[in-house]
């Protein structure tokens, strides 16, 4: 082992033994990287900050090397391929003819594909449009079942009716029936984007667009299920230097379209006020040749007469927003530092000889790959440059990582 010496052919062991004793054993990392650096010739010099040089692999990250705990807001398209806008609507001919549909019906955005964008489903308090138990001791009672699932899980334990807005800006109205469009978890993820969908549908007056009546991103009403917008008619003028425009919040037989809740990916509408405005009755239309709503010999099946209306109206925009944690690490290569390469192409022979003589004073290595290790060097995460980065004794490199999770 060979001993760095100085002058006077005192060396580094022994000045620092006599230090050490000097100081009662109380030495400073900058203290000590002062007394070695006074040996070091060459511009061998070591850093007292930042992570001291190395010439190994690995290097620590320092105090103010990393930046952690930042959240981010992302918005992406809510639908598959993280798209804004869903023009075709799809249901299952298998699950048409199954139980499941008394309930529910899946909604998917192609004829071939396996992925769910929303179900649309139809309740009713006292179980209308589904077979009664007069007419079959096996009824399920499938609208009813399907109010009291949505009540119990958006309304307060003493709510016993959904309650839609009222243009007299007297009592709430209870209504008996609900439509809901219940996007699929995997959609929204964390949350539906307030203020930032729109559904277009059709009947026999035409067609009507309908958004929430946000405006911002945080509601007055926060409930069970979190934060509540009412579903108003209006446009969100996408493709325009506008904001949003609003119609208004009731159908002209004086009531409330509808609610949102964002955080649950759920939009709940009012059948009374939403046909009262696009037409097509709720007891208009038929599903296998049997009128629907009526129920009471058969199942009325509503929930296909709200998706007949969404696919006429062909245009379902919608965003979802995200909480995203970011880390921040910054990785430093000074001049000093990774200028030599463990790749054994780099040297030759079995003595270690370097491929090219050149890279004994001046070698030059490309960085495309950092590794994120903890202290038991396990590999967590692995970024590529986005090219080769060119390193050498006369270049420093600044590498700035980013992880979301």
């Amino acid at each position: 082992m060979a001993q760095i010496t100085g002058q006077a052919g005192v060396n580094l062991t022994s000045e620092l033994a006599a230090y050490l004793q000097a100081s009662n054993g109380n030495v400073t990392t900058e203290q000590l990287t002062n007394l070695i650096n006074q040996y070091l010739t060459g511009g061998d010099k070591l850093a007292a900050q930042g992570g001291s040089i190395t010439t190994g692999i690995y290097k620590r990250f320092g105090e103010f090397d990393q930046i952690t705990g930042k959240v981010e807001v992302v918005t992406t398209g809510l639908w598959s391929g993280d798209t804004g806008s869903l023009t075709d609507f799809y249901t299952s001919s298998v699950q048409a003819t199954a139980d499941s549909s008394n309930y529910y019906v899946n909604v998917y955005d192609s004829a071939t594909t396996s992925s769910v964008q929303f179900a649309l489903a139809y309740g009713h308090k006292f179980a209308s449009g589904s077979i009664s138990l007069g007419n079959s001791d096996t009824s399920t009672l499938a609208t009813k079942a399907t109010y009291a699932q949505y009540r119990s899980l958006l309304l307060e334990q003493d709510d016993q009716f959904f309650t839609f807005d009222s243009a007299s800006g007297e009592n709430l109205l209870d209504s008996s029936d609900i439509y809901v469009i219940n996007v699929s978890r995997a959609r929204y993820k964390e949350t539906m984007d307030a203020g930032n969908w729109q559904i277009t549908l059709s009947g026999s007056n035409g067609v009507s667009t309908f958004i929430d009546d946000s405006g911002k991103k945080f509601s007055d009403t926060v409930g069970k299920a979190g934060r509540v917008f009412y579903v108003a008619s209006g446009s969100l003028n996408l493709g325009q230097d506008a904001e949003a425009t609003i119609s208004s919040n009731y159908s002209s037989n004086g009531q409330g379209f509808g609610l949102f809740y964002p955080d649950r990916g759920l939009i709940v509408l009012n059948p009374a006020a939403i046909h009262n405005t696009i037409g097509t009755s709720k007891d208009s239309g038929s599903v296998g040749g049997k009128s629907l709503y009526a129920g009471i010999t058969y199942e009325g099946k509503n929930q296909f007469l709200l998706y007949n209306a969404i696919k006429g109206g062909a245009d379902f925009e919608a965003r979802r927003t995200e909480n995203v944690s970011t880390s921040h690490y910054f990785v430093r290569a000074t001049n000093r530092e990774f200028n030599f390469s463990n790749n054994p192409t780099f040297v030759t022979g079995s003595d270690g000889t370097f491929a090219e003589a050149s890279f004994e004073r001046d070698p030059k290595t490309f960085i495309t790959t950092v590794g994120l290790y903890n202290d038991a060097n396990e590999l967590l995460a692995v970024a590529k440059t986005s090219q080769p980065i060119a390193k050498s004794y006369d270049k420093e490199v600044l590498i700035a990582v980013k992880l979301d999770f």
